[in-house]
Formats: C-alpha cells, structure tokens, sequence
C-alpha cells in the first residue's frame, strides 16, 4: 500500500511502465476514502458507479469500504475510546445506529488509556508540556442543565441525543417529561440512555406516559444515584418493584410526589421510609391501592425527617391521621384533601398527640371529619401554626372557629373556602382573638356571611392584619365593610372581588379609616361601586396605590381615569375592562406628567374607538402589557399598526 501513495509515474506500479503517459491525469483516480487511490481511465458515459479492479482479464466489482460492516461490539469499542465529548456528539449525529450506541455507553465504560500530546501553553509559548488525550472528557459533571420534552418532541431518540450532547457540557440535571407520543413515544430503553449517559440527574419528572414502566426507572435507579426528586404522574405501568429499587439506590432522595398511579401500593412506600433517611416532601394523590399501611410505615420510621406532606384522594382512615399526629414531629408543612373516610375521630386523634409541635402551616379540603372538635383540637396541639387553610368542610361552624381562635396565638394567615357555616360572628372573632399576630384573612364562596346588624361590638382593633380579601360572598354588604374599616386601619391590600351588595357608603369608611396607605386594591365585579368611590381611592391614597383592578364596574368611567391621572404617580396596573370609559378617559391618561403604568386593560371597552390610538402609542412608550381584546371599536388594521409601532408592548387584540 505504500507503493500507492509514493507513485510518481516513473515507478512500477504498473508492470511495463505506465499505461498511460501523462500521469498527472487526476480523472484516472477515483478516490475510495482516505487511504485507497484506484487507478481506473476514464470511460465515456459509464453507466457504473462503483469502483473496480482488474484481477487478470476479469472485471470485478468491489464492495465500498464503510465503518459501518462493523458489529455493534466493534463500533461499541471505537466510540468508547473516543478522547472527548465533542467528538461523541459529533459521532452521534451520522446515524441513528450510531446515536443509540453511544447513548447506551456507561460513563465508567469510557476508556481511561490516555495519550499523550504535546500542548503549547497560551500563557507560556515557549514552553510545550504533554497532556492527556482524554482531558477534554473530564469536565465535571455538575449537573446544572435542564431539558424538557413535551408531546410529539418526547421521543427515545431526542433523549439519546440529550444523553450524549449534555455529557460534555456540565451534565444533566433535570429533566421532564410530558405527554405521550402515540407513535414514537418514550419508553424504558429512552429512560435508559439517560440512566447510562447522565448520571449527574438530580430532578426527574414523568407526566402520562403510559409507555414507561418498572424497567426503566430501575435503569435510572441504577445509572443516577444522584437523583433528589422524583414526580410520577398518571404512569399507570409504574408499580412498587421501581420504588423499589429507587429507594434502595438513591439515597439523597428528597422529594416524591406520586400522583394518580394505579398500581403503586404500599411495598413502595415502605421501602421509601426505610431507606431514605433524607426525604424531606412527600405528595401522594389518587393511588387507589395505597392505604393506611404504607402511610404508616413512610411516617413512623425513626430516622424520618420529613417536613412537608399531601395525601389527596386516598383510602386512609383515622390510623393514618393519629400517626402523623404522633410521629410527625418534624412536619412544617400538611394537606390533606379528600380523605373521605377519615372521621372527626381522626381529626381529633392527630391534633391531640403533641406530635406535631413544628407545624407552622395546615390545609385541609374537602374532609367531611373536619368539625369544630377536630379543629379546636389542632389548635391546642399546633402551637406554632401560621397558616390555615380550610376549604368545603360543611361540618366547621363559629363555635369551632372560635375555640381554634382562642388557642391559636400564633395564626398569622387566615383562609376559608366554602365554609357555609361561618358567619359574621365568626369572623370577628377571629380578628378579636388574633388582632396581634393576624395579616391576613381570606373568605370565599362562604354563604354564610351576611349583613348583621350587631350594633358597635366592643373589640380591640385588628392592627397586625394588612390583606383582607373577601370574595364571591354574595351576603356581604356594606353594614360587614364599615365594621371591618373600624377594626383593621393598617390594611394594605384589599380585595372585595364580586361583592355586588357594597356600595360607595361601606366602600368609602373602609378607606378613610386605612391610615397607612392601599397598595393594592381589587373590586372586580362590585357592579355598585361608582366613580364618587373610585374618585376618593385616587384621593385619599394615590401616592401608595400601585394595582388597581376595576372590571366589570359599569357604573366607573373617564371621570375615575382622570382622578388617577391626577393623583396616582406609582400605579403600574390598571385594569377597566368592561367599564364605561371612553376616548377621552384614555385621553386623560396619556396626559398624565406622572403616570408611570406597565399594564393596562382596555378589554371590553366598547365606547373606546379609532381616536383614542394617539393616546395609546403615547402611553405605549412606557407599557409592557396592553389589553384591547373585545374593543369593537377598533379595527384588527389599526390593531396591528399599533402592534408593530409597539414593539417592546405585549398587546393582547
């Protein structure tokens, strides 16, 4: 072969000399590759393509040289030595033979031989040192990058291409997964390319891939021991074997959320409380097969720290309450939603075991054994609770709230949802109770509260408290409103969303008697409130006012946006839509000196017309979010004009 490449034309490479005379002929040579120069003269019109040779006096036909005639094993032992990462990924891109097989290469299997060659250092020219020919292959493998496929992008080979392309770049750190591919979706041999070329992953997170099963997380339980968090949900083919082996292999599990998986039991969850010594979260909905047995041994192991816990939707009774109200000794954090077959027995059992001295912040939905034993029981075992949060529990009335109020000194925030039984008596209670600590109270959808005329209740004044939402509670009138203005004089953000019973006469105290200042206020759908109320927020507290949320109050109009314009120097967010506003209320705005908006609503606002567009591109200059969905008064053209003068504007049309 050595002869081929010192051919000069006076040599013998040929019997007899050169058949031809002029030897720097380059058309006689067709070229094989790197290394094979054939001598073939030129034919014209040949019908054949591929090379050949003279054996004699016969013609043969020789097959063209390719890496790929290889076996796998072959080219299993070339990508291996591969001397860096950017090579590898180079490699992967010729075939997708060639991308699974180096995606399925572990990353202790990568050769450690290393060759020398010589370097030139930058900082030192005239200094040559050897280095490693693998050195490029050792960056550290921190883990810091993050991928996500969803839908038709989740594939096996886009994960094969992540597996190899991040192994040269810091490594993969997290990555998601969501949705099936009915036709090429991911499967366990994807999960293990990752498990093989990432072993870096600390996040994993599956949603609906029904496709992925025991034997690929088993692939990651075994190639990621770095793995912290994991979220499986609606992966039906998942079962208790992968939990399994996940606890028994990831020891620096944190976090676990399991949600809507059928065949997970309880063989899963007790090898998470044995084995996982630094699970800190665990959530946990809708698994039919998981009962008080696997609850019970995740939360009574010894070595438990864990601070934050869900059960949703499950068929645990009052054994799985009394253990956490037992065992839950590091618990910051609790939820229980669904728990249909937990009583008041339960309730009362978890609050009255002192175990959980740490919790600071409880939600309890939809519980019918939520009552008012059960909740006054929780404030006398939860010391240090902040937050509560209680949502369609149709059972709680003002008697047990009241008893919850007297022994929880330390509620700071206050939330209840569909609570039909608390009524104003309640309410006052709480701020009577819990006037120290108390910053905010949130009632929604409770039918109970109605307008009591319960004279000048001899309370002390609700200081601490700075939110008061009160929303969609259609008996909540004016006479509730100017009793908490008198109670609460340091509120700061306000929201009286759908209340169509206040009016400007309970809207109007509640904000003379704010001394500190409104930050934000929301009176959506308080289709009473008119301009005269509007007017005096612009007044009284213009210069703290920076959100304000006026939709659906037909009733407000340009004489509320020039109060604003006036007197509002610090709103970024002004929402009034669906209001009677007109060409000049904007107008107005456009003329403010101070006016410094980010986000405005015009949605629905069908008096604003074509000759307000000046005052739009003015104000447009300083907005980031524009609404003029709805606005029949404007053409799409004139829209779409505004839209490219405004490029820095978000429009929504």
């Amino acid at each position: 072969m050595s002869k081929v490449f010192e051919f000069t034309g006076d040599g013998d490479f040929c019997p007899g000399g050169s058949l031809y005379p002029n030897p720097k002929e380059t058309s006689l040579f067709l070229s094989l590759g790197r290394h094979v120069d054939l001598y073939f003269p030129t034919c014209k019109r040949s019908r054949i393509s591929a090379p050949f040779v003279f054996s004699g006096d016969q013609l043969k036909q020789k097959k063209k040289a390719s890496i790929d005639v290889l076996p796998d094993e072959c080219l299993f032992e070339i990508f291996r030595r591969l001397p860096s990462g950017q090579e590898r990924s180079a490699c992967a891109c010729v075939s997708k033979r060639w991308l699974m097989l180096l995606s399925n290469i572990r990353g202790d299997e990568l050769s450690c031989n290393k060759t020398t060659l010589p370097l030139k250092r930058e900082d030192n020219p005239g200094e040559n040192e050897e280095i490693s020919g693998d050195e490029p292959s050792a960056i550290k493998d921190d883990g810091y990058l993050t991928r996500v496929l969803e839908g038709k992008k989740a594939t096996d080979v886009r994960l094969a291409a992540i597996a190899v392309g991040t192994s040269s770049h810091g490594g993969l750190g997290k990555l998601s997964i969501r949705g099936n591919n009915s036709i090429r979706g991911v499967t366990d041999l994807g999960l293990r390319t990752v498990a093989r070329g990432c072993p870096s992953l600390k996040v994993l997170s599956i949603w609906n891939v029904s496709s992925v099963g025991d034997e690929g997380l088993i692939e990651i339980a075994n190639g990621c021991r770095q793995l912290e968090k994991l979220e499986l949900r609606h992966c039906n083919a998942v079962s208790d074997k992968a939990l399994i082996s996940l606890a028994k292999n990831c020891p620096n599990l944190t976090d676990i959320s399991i949600d809507s998986c059928s065949t997970i039991q309880n063989e899963g969850l007790q090898a998470i409380g044995q084995n996982c010594p630094n699970l800190k979260s665990i959530s946990i909905n809708n698994c039919p097969h998981v009962g008080d047995q696997g609850i019970a041994s995740l939360l009574s192991n010894t070595s438990c720290v864990l601070t934050k816990v869900k059960l949703q939707a499950l068929h645990v009774t009052d054994l799985s309450l009394a253990v956490i109200g037992h065992y839950g000794k590091a618990v910051t954090d609790l939820i229980l939603a669904n728990l249909q077959n937990v009583s008041q027995k339960g309730f009362w059992v978890m609050g009255s075991g002192h175990g959980l001295q740490k919790l600071r912040s409880f939600a309890v939905t939809s519980c019918q054994g939520m009552t008012d034993l059960g909740l006054e029981a929780l404030g006398k075992g939860c010391p240090n609770l902040k937050q509560l949060c209680v949502h369609n529990c149709a059972f709680l009335s003002d008697r047990g709230l009241d008893s919850f109020a007297k022994a929880a000194l330390s509620l700071e925030r206050l939330q209840l949802e569909e609570c039909h039984r608390i009524t104003q008596y309640g309410l006052f209670t709480v701020l009577a109770n819990c006037g120290d600590k108390l910053k905010s109270l949130t009632l929604v959808h409770c039918l109970g509260m109605k307008d009591l005329n319960m004279g000048s209740p001899m309370l002390s004044s609700c200081k601490s408290l700075r939110s008061l939402s009160v929303r969609h509670c259609p008996g909540f009138g004016d006479v509730s409103l100017v009793m908490l203005a008198k109670l609460c004089p340091n509120l700061q953000h306000v929201d009286l969303s759908g209340l169509q019973a206040v009016t400007d006469a309970g809207f109007i105290p509640l904000l003379e008697n704010c001394d500190g200042g409104l930050v934000k206020i929301n009176v959506s759908g308080c289709t009473n409130l008119t301009d005269k109320a509007i007017s005096a927020v612009a007044e009284m507290h213009g210069w703290t006012l920076e959100v304000l949320n006026l939709e659906g109050c037909r009733k407000v109009g340009n004489t509320s946006l020039v109060a604003i314009a006036e007197n509002c120097p610090l709103l970024n967010d002004l929402d009034v839509s669906l209001c009677a506003v007109t060409d000049f209320g904007v107008a107005a705005l456009a003329r403010a000196d101070q006016l410094n908006l980010q986000i405005l609503s015009l949605s629905g606002c069908t008096e604003i017309s074509e000759k307000c567009l000046p005052a739009l591109r003015k104000l447009g200059q300083l907005l980031v979010g524009l609404n003029l969905q709805h606005c029949s008064g404007i053409s799409k053209k004139s829209v779409d004009l505004l839209v490219e003068q405004l490029w820095r504007c978000d429009i929504l049309h």
